[in-house]
């Protein structure tokens, strides 16, 4: 199941390599765009969050689906250590 508006994601290597290290991103999804893309890639439309959970920045991403992860602590993007628990979306 694709992301929705009001989705938190952590978005770091696993989604695409532009978002390796310490250009990961904690992501608040505002509209999934209905454009054709390459199987299991997706762009989503949103707002970077910083540490303290608010915009800084709104953004489109493109992004693989199965890279997409829900951040462990909701209000920060500095841990890149996502608990591999955690849901991927597929």
């Amino acid at each position: 199941m694709p992301p929705k508006p009001g989705d938190l994601l952590r978005i770091d290597g696993r989604a695409s390599v532009q978002f390796t290290g310490d250009r990961a991103l904690t992501f608040r999804v505002v509209s999934v765009p209905d454009q054709q893309t390459y199987p299991g890639w997706i762009w989503l439309t949103g707002y970077v969050l910083n540490r303290r959970g608010e915009a800084t920045a709104k953004r489109e991403v493109y992004v693989q689906l199965a890279g997409l992860q829900r951040p462990a602590n909701p209000t920060t993007q500095q841990s890149n250590d996502v608990p591999s628990a955690q849901a991927a979306f597929t």
